[in-house]
């Protein structure tokens, strides 16, 4: 346990120290460290006691800096939505969202190769965009506890310094992990273990904010936009990386190549579903999945209750293809296989 408190206090330090020059993501940087130390759904509330004290931390130490016209249009809309996010992540697992994340993020690659004029573009929102960023903010950073590089870019877009960029950022943010904190304790999610691990980044972000405040000024703005674009990408491929391993491990996914007389077939088995894509020389290329009764058609339906009396069992298969649209159906009666295009 101590060296796993020494290892998190020494990442937590590296991601709040990289998230300042980047404009946020210290959590995105820490979800696969804390995913492997606690249940996935006490990772989001260990974040947000490490984030409400860097954001304190970075409101002091940069607070002439502070953008309050960007502050009064985000935060109203993301503080409802931080509720709904935390409320759904006792329902539903974090890590299909943290997958999309992860694509989202590694998309950002191209503008990392671009010019110093293009980086150094200005792209003012309106009023209810604003809004509208601080809403989906507020959603995803209550279901995952981490969403500061998600939103990066809206930040390197507006037109603010790097200063302004961690300064607003804190203002804006400071408020939301407080309320996560607060509704995590009240959803059982603030255990023992997610507090003591979430004090240990709590410290390490302090330390940081103060180390930062002073190594900002030395960098360009084009240096600065060009960091923050490369973090989001790294972030991004570690956290579908991680996420993707997860989702393999818990969901028992079995991927299987195979020939076929005149093709191939790949199936992919996840959750009792099966899905298929098959290619033949003939007919070129078809996806197909397994489906229940019930998400036959109605006429389908009918067919179907026919053709398998007195069956053993029945694999139904929908089929899409070019031009085309189906239904298979495989019935096994008295150790024989009849398959149907419906």
């Amino acid at each position: 346990m101590v060296f796993s408190g020494l290892l998190l206090l020494g990442c937590a330090f590296v991601a709040f120290s990289l998230s300042a020059v980047c404009g946020g993501g210290a959590g995105l940087l820490l979800l696969p460290v804390l995913g492997s130390l606690l249940p996935g759904a006490q990772v989001p509330a260990a974040l947000s006691i490490g984030t409400v004290s860097s954001s304190i931390s970075r409101i002091i130490a940069f607070w002439p800096r502070i953008r309050w016209d960007v502050v009064v249009w985000f935060v109203p809309p993301a503080l409802p939505a931080v509720w709904l996010g935390a409320k759904l992540l006792t329902y539903i697992n974090p890590l299909y969202l943290e997958l999309l994340m992860g694509l989202f993020l590694m998309a950002n690659l191209p503008l990392i190769f671009r010019s110093r004029k293009e980086l150094e573009e200005i792209n003012p929102l309106s009023k209810g965009y604003l809004a509208l960023i601080g809403l989906s903010a507020g959603f995803v950073s209550g279901l995952t506890g981490a969403v500061g590089l998600l939103f990066n870019r809206f930040y390197l877009r507006y037109g603010m310094t790097k200063e302004e960029i961690v300064a607003t950022r804190a203002a804006n943010e400071v408020m939301l992990h407080t309320v996560k904190l607060v509704l995590y304790a009240s959803f059982g999610l603030l255990t023992g273990q997610a507090l003591t691990l979430g004090t240990i980044i709590a410290v390490a972000a302090m330390l940081s904010s103060w180390v930062m405040k002073w190594l900002l000024p030395q960098l360009s703005e084009s240096l600065f936009r060009r960091v923050g674009y490369t973090a989001m990408v790294v972030s991004g491929l570690s956290l579908f990386t991680e996420a993707a391993g997860q989702v393999i491990t818990k969901s028992s996914v079995d991927i299987d190549y195979s020939p076929l007389a005149n093709g191939m077939t790949t199936q992919l088995q996840w959750r009792n579903k099966l899905f298929s894509l098959e290619f033949e020389y003939d007919e070129g290329f078809e996806f197909e999945h397994t489906i229940s009764f019930h998400e036959l058609p109605q006429d389908k339906q009918v067919d179907i209750s026919k053709l398998s009396q007195k069956a053993d069992k029945v694999v139904l298969e929908e089929v899409f293809g070019i031009g085309k649209h189906s239904y298979e159906a495989y019935v096994y009666r008295q150790g024989k296989l009849e398959k149907f295009d419906i």
